[in-house]
């Protein structure tokens, strides 16, 4: 892998506010691989399993599309975008609905090979 090269992930439509996402991405930025990962697997946050798996599938990434070594992977990039909101509605008194607003999010992890 040359300087300029990176392994990205992306997992879509994630059904969790990125703001949350992004509390704990903010925790495991610039670290490495397996570090993240006892990171992420101790934290109390609902957040934490979808940014694992998508850490998890970059390192496979990685592995299987550009033979590197996990050991050597550190977090360069990690972002949560937001995603579209499912519509709902709750219904009130007199005939009358408010709007539930469910939102989603786009976690992308990229990864670069230290030697």
């Amino acid at each position: 892998m040359s300087n300029g090269q990176s392994v990205k992930a992306v997992a879509k439509y994630v059904r969790i506010s990125p703001h949350k996402v992004r509390q704990v991405l903010d925790q495991i930025r610039g670290r490495s691989y397996q570090e993240a990962l006892m990171i992420l697997e101790f934290l109390p946050y609902d957040a934490g399993s979808p940014i694992w798996q998508v850490v998890h599938s970059v390192a496979a990434n990685a592995k299987n599309n550009y033979n590197l070594d996990k050991k050597k992977l550190v977090i360069s990039e990690i972002f949560a975008d937001e995603g579209p909101k499912l519509k709902r509605i709750r219904p009130r008194a007199q005939g009358r609905a408010y709007k539930i607003l469910k939102p989603t999010c786009h976690i992308t992890v990229v990864v670069k090979s230290i030697s």
